[in-house]
């Protein structure tokens, strides 16, 4: 048992002394050691799609100042690299790391759009999970287009998840909410002293008739009903008094729950706006998983109407019409409805036939030449 211990003891004692001998070499040999190149590898960019390409990142690394090649690699700030790059919100991961021989390599993998958005000053990609991002110069990705009048619920050049955005928004009114509460506390407080002060005056008497002390005789009857004339006068000035206060007080705590109001009529806007970008995002995700309808829609016209509610318009490749799609429920069921009606009535009467082809309203299909 003791030699077992021994031999242990030595064993672990070797282990640390390799590990500590190598460390040591390892960090004479990155003192020593250079950078000699740079790999760039976008490892999910096709020729097709791309929104990125190496030259860009090389780009990004000079404009940065962020000094490679020729650089000790015990002086390179890997880090740096990869939050200067990961900051571009089309980039999904990154991974820098140098080679045994001084090679620094960066993998890239950027992000899957699902459709881009251009309308209203808005030229952003979003992806299937709801993560917006402006449209880089010259990227090349082939995805549905969405245009028209319409403002999504996030700012133009916002990077970000749509989801995340919308909470902090939803968490900053309820703080500010909250804030309003609490500039009603000293309303509340002048009015429970107002209303302590109106018992008070209603508490208020008029002194039984008595002896008049600086006469030494009883009080009069005219001199008792001047007094007691004199009381209600002053209860009744006291009352209407109260009773102004009361009303401005009133007034100030619905002005401050006006506004506790508006911003809670701003939280079901914004909420609203966000799932109609959603339904939209499931739109084309329905659109995307069809090969017919993936083929047939080349163009998405979004427009948010006086109602505040969504509706689209779709640009067929067929025919010279436009689909009037409505707000964006029954999906299924509305090109369904569109198939069938193409399947057969334009087959028989030509692509040609009409101008508009609406699919807005339940069992029905309205036509305009």
């Amino acid at each position: 048992k003791t030699l077992r211990i021994i031999l242990m003891t030595l064993l672990w004692v070797f282990v640390a002394a390799f590990i500590v001998y190598f460390n040591g070499r390892a960090e004479v040999h990155r003192a020593s050691t250079t950078i000699h190149s740079l790999d760039i590898n976008i490892v999910d960019s096709t020729r097709e799609e791309m929104l990125i390409t190496s030259q860009t990142i090389e780009r990004w690394i000079q404009q940065n100042k962020i000094a490679t090649v020729g650089v000790p690699v015990n002086e390179l700030d890997l880090a740096a690299i990869e939050n200067m790059i990961r900051a571009n919100g089309f980039i999904r991961r990154v991974n820098a790391y140098v080679t045994y021989d001084g090679e620094l390599r960066i993998d890239v993998s950027q992000r899957r759009p699902m459709l881009r958005l251009m309308a209203d000053g808005y030229d952003s990609y979003i992806t299937a999970d709801g993560f917006i991002f402006p449209a880089p110069r010259m990227s090349a990705v082939y995805v549905p287009v969405v245009t028209g009048p319409y403002a999504p619920p996030v700012p133009a050049n916002f990077t970000g998840r749509l989801e995340d955005y919308i909470q902090s928004r939803i968490a900053e009114s309820e703080a500010k909410i909250l804030e309003l509460q609490h500039e009603k506390v000293p309303l509340f407080k002048r009015e429970k002293e107002i209303k302590d002060s109106v018992r008070a005056v209603s508490r208020m008497l008029v002194a039984k008739k008595g002896l008049l002390s600086r006469k030494g005789l009883f009080e009069s009857h005219d001199e008792y009903d001047k007094r007691r004339q004199a009381k209600l006068r002053e209860r009744a000035d006291l009352r209407q008094k109260y009773s102004y206060w009361n009303r401005q007080n009133e007034y100030e705590i619905e002005k401050v729950s006006a506004r506790q109001d508006a911003e809670r009529d701003k939280q079901k806007k914004l909420l609203k706006r966000y799932e109609d970008l959603s339904k939209l995002i499931n739109f084309v995700k329905y659109i995307e998983n069809d090969s017919f309808w993936r083929a047939e829609i080349v163009q998405i016209v979004a427009s948010t109407m006086s109602s505040g509610d969504l509706e689209l318009e779709l640009i067929p490749r067929t025919g010279r019409h436009t689909v009037l799609f409505g707000q964006v429920d029954d999906v299924e069921e509305k090109l369904d409805k569109l198939l069938a009606f193409y399947q057969k009535g334009l087959t028989n009467i030509g692509w040609d036939e009409f101008r508009t082809i609406s699919i807005k309203y339940k069992g029905q299909v309205v036509c305009t030449r």
